[in-house]
């Protein structure tokens, strides 16, 4: 099963960065370039523990759903959503906090498991995994960016 595992420095307060992950609308300006939206559950606002929402993005040239629930949540310091239903196997993404003089380290561990097998597999390798990856870099940038400025009070 892949694990990709990132950390992030935002200059921000924890309440801040914690609520900018959660929210729906901040997730819809961060996968702008994959066209991605909420159609289904919780589709604006902040996302609260058992509440779900369903993605409709671009990857890869098609169009794919995916339907995610939060877990468990602890705030200001862990949440994680889970896929219910989409293209993986299976995906849990865990998003901790920790807060230490005027700074919060948010800490990513997104664990999935591709379709397909074999095929599955070879995509990690070859692809799929950076490209995970990399639109949890580009996620974390925008949080950090609204934080780290006065943006953030258009999205909380």
């Amino acid at each position: 099963m892949p694990r990709i595992e990132l950390k992030t420095i935002v200059k921000a307060d924890i309440n801040i960065v914690f609520d900018l992950s959660r929210s729906i609308d901040l997730h819809k300006i961060s996968t702008k370039h994959t066209n991605e939206s909420a159609i289904a559950g919780k589709a604006e606002g902040l996302i609260e523990l058992n509440e779900w929402v369903t993605w409709r993005a671009k990857h890869f040239g098609v169009y794919q759903e995916l339907t995610s629930k939060i877990t468990e949540y602890e705030y200001p310091k862990y949440f994680s959503d889970e896929m219910l239903k989409g293209i993986f196997k299976s995906f849990k993404h865990e998003h901790h906090f920790e807060y230490n003089t005027n700074e919060t380290l948010m800490t990513d561990v997104f664990n999935y498991k591709s379709p397909y097998g074999f095929f599955g597999t070879l995509a990690d390798k070859l692809f799929l995994k950076t490209y995970m990856k990399n639109l949890l870099i580009k996620r974390n940038a925008i949080i950090k960016e609204f934080a780290e400025s006065n943006k953030w009070k258009e999205i909380i």
